[in-house]
């Protein structure tokens, strides 16, 4: 018997509490979360989604959560981001992240259901193209490419290849280095 699959929609204020659960227990214990930035001990992203909500850079119809049965077991936020180059003026783009699956729910779809309804979501807006953090292998077969292959470079050159991109259809060449919304720096 087949579970039904996860109803993907915009965030709204009363998911905030489960999506900061369910962030927490995502990157939890991960080798590549943040260090925790409050009193609560949950993993730097969980504090940063917040953070990202306060920004200006915040896009409401790109921060989506993922439900099953009425109980929120994913999400996925996105914000503007930008590409610097110089003598140029800053170029708009997206940044995704973080992203997260609860982890009693992963291998089912449900990070590729959040990864298809961002793009649908970016392409609609006319946007340019996402830039993430992440592990090829998974990201690559949503259709990430390693950004330094379009020009684009990563905020951390040791990054290297864990620093992708998606080009959407709008994209008009833009090359240089993507800068995440302001928030991404307090997370050091």
């Amino acid at each position: 018997m087949s579970r039904p699959a996860a109803v993907v929609r915009p965030e709204r204020p009363g998911d905030f509490a489960a999506i900061r659960a369910v962030t927490a227990a995502a990157f939890a214990g991960a080798a590549h979360s943040a260090p925790p930035v409050d009193a609560t001990g949950d993993p730097g992203e969980a504090a940063l989604v917040e953070w990202l909500r306060a920004d200006a850079g915040y896009l409401p119809t790109l921060a989506l959560v993922a439900e099953e049965e009425g109980l929120v077991v994913g999400h996925a936020i996105t914000t503007r981001g930008w590409i610097d180059a110089p003598g140029r003026d800053p170029v708009p783009a997206l940044g995704l992240g973080p992203i997260s699956v609860r982890p009693d729910r992963q291998g089912r779809g449900i990070g590729g259901a959040l990864l298809a309804a961002t793009v649908r979501g970016a392409e609609a807006l006319g946007e340019r193209l996402i830039a993430l953090l992440g592990d090829p292998a998974y990201y690559g077969a949503h259709g990430w490419e390693p950004a330094s292959r379009h020009g684009i470079a990563a905020p951390d050159p040791a990054w290297g290849e864990l620093f992708q991109v998606r080009l959407l259809p709008a994209h008009d060449g833009a090359r240089g280095t993507f800068r995440y919304a302001a928030p991404f720096a307090r997370l050091g």
